[in-house]
């Protein structure tokens, strides 16, 4: 039987993914194609995709999650020691070692794939290498290549803000997902290169992304435009690592003023890890453990603050670009 064998690149980090045939390793390569490289380099972590009609559906260990899961349904997670298992009755299961470095995704013929296994897979192969993804926006400052990393819970407003500083002279790294990397003395982090959705609120408020959309909607109101597509409207960064230069926790204005504030760096370790940490029944995982250490680290060693959006989002990038001269 042909395998697939595909390679992406994560900023020194190499995924390598093998499988039965094309179509299983299609959501992988919608996500990351654009990292892809040569099949030659060895992989630092493998995933294996293949379809069975038998899945291993009660692994050996601790349950630590189990329940609705948006979009994808019920499952179960099981962990045994450094292997952590995945389990969609009748559809598929993942089991992964991020300190081995592999993972291993079943699923049955003829089942529609779930988008959660996808996301935990390319978690475990980050943070084998050291690095974790983290729900935030990310954009290049205008006068250097430096980040700034935007957080806040989903509906809050990330890609409207991001869109509009976008449209100020910021560089798009990611709206809603961004790599981030500790190791060295200065947080460095890059965006995921994925498509964003844009919501038809944000199309009003920001009229100039029209000539990327549609009529058409889906049910959220939402719309998945491509970055090729936005490139030709707004400054989309290439996934490089950069370094942080600051990070702003997004709030609503209660009187539509935009301002930027000084936020506790406490406080800011508490909104992260509350949005991007998870916890099991049993506790943190340590995957979860050193996700929390990496934030703890990011807001030690970069200025941290609340930026108040109010009813023109774009006047945010001048706040941030006065705010983060003065602190240089």
């Amino acid at each position: 039987m042909t395998r697939l064998f595909a390679c992406y690149g994560l900023n020194g980090q190499v995924l390598g993914i093998s499988a039965d045939r094309p179509e299983l390793g299609r959501d992988f390569d919608r996500m990351l194609a654009s990292l892809r490289v040569a099949d030659s380099v060895e992989p630092d972590f493998r995933l294996d995709i293949a379809e069975t009609d038998v899945l291993e559906e009660e692994p050996v260990g601790s349950l630590v999650f189990e329940g609705e899961i948006p979009e994808d349904g019920y499952c179960r997670m099981v962990a045994d020691g450094s292997t952590v298992h995945l389990v969609f009755p009748g559809r598929q299961t993942v089991a992964m070692n991020d300190e081995e470095g592999w993972a291993k995704l079943r699923v049955r013929p003829g089942t529609k794939a779930a988008w959660t296994p996808s996301m935990l897979v390319l978690d475990a192969a980050l943070d084998a290498g050291g690095q974790h993804m983290l729900h935030t926006a990310g954009l290049t400052l205008p006068d250097r290549d430096a980040v700034v990393l935007i957080h806040a819970p989903s509906g809050t407003g990330k890609t409207t803000t991001s869109l509009a500083l976008a449209t100020q002279g910021f560089g798009l790294c990611s709206d809603d997902a961004m790599i981030l990397n500790v190791a060295s003395v200065r947080p460095v982090a890059w965006g995921l290169p994925r498509p964003v959705k844009i919501h038809q609120k944000t199309a009003e408020m920001i009229p100039l992304v029209s000539p990327c959309l549609g009529p058409s909607w889906d049910r959220n109101g939402e719309k998945a435009v491509s970055l090729e597509r936005l490139s030709g409207i707004i400054r989309i960064e290439s996934p490089a690592a950069r370094p942080v230069a600051a990070l702003f926790h997004l709030a609503r204005s209660i009187d539509s003023e935009t301002r930027l504030v000084p936020m506790a760096r406490t406080d800011a370790m508490v909104v992260l890890a509350m949005d991007n940490v998870r916890t099991g029944m049993t506790g943190l995982l340590p995957l979860q453990k050193r996700r929390l250490a990496t934030i703890g680290k990011l807001v030690s060693s970069v200025p941290t603050f609340t930026l108040e959006v109010g009813a023109r989002p774009a006047d945010a990038a001048a706040l941030i670009n006065a705010t983060l001269t003065s602190t240089d």
